[in-house]
């Protein structure tokens, strides 16, 4: 039973380190670029859309559909981001703690 002691320890210790770790996410940025810069989105390490930056020149009717894309790309690129610095978060609260491999716990 002195194991199972030992890993409640450590199960209340990285909860702690959890919820320091989303707070931390919380504040934390990630810009997504698409187009050379041309669309540029902010998320926060929590994947919430907080700035879209939209270069002038793609204000025309007539690149409407490219825009779109860009906006899509930009996106796509800040919510990789996000999933990088949250698993890099994840990977240095866990390290002392021997999980499955593959299982993901709430953020």
């Amino acid at each position: 039973m002195k194991n199972l002691g030992e890993m409640m320890k450590q199960v209340q210790a990285m909860q702690s380190r959890m919820a320091e770790a989303q707070a931390k996410l919380e504040q934390a940025t990630v810009t997504g670029q698409a187009g050379g810069g041309l669309v540029k989105l902010t998320m926060s390490g929590k994947g919430a859309m907080t700035r879209l930056d939209i270069d002038p020149s793609l204000l025309k009717p007539e690149e409407k559909d490219i825009l779109e894309d860009l906006i899509v790309a930009a996106h796509s690129d800040a919510k990789n981001k996000s999933e990088t610095m949250m698993a890099e978060e994840m990977k240095s609260l866990t390290g002392g703690l021997p999980l499955p491999p593959g299982l993901k716990l709430p953020f």
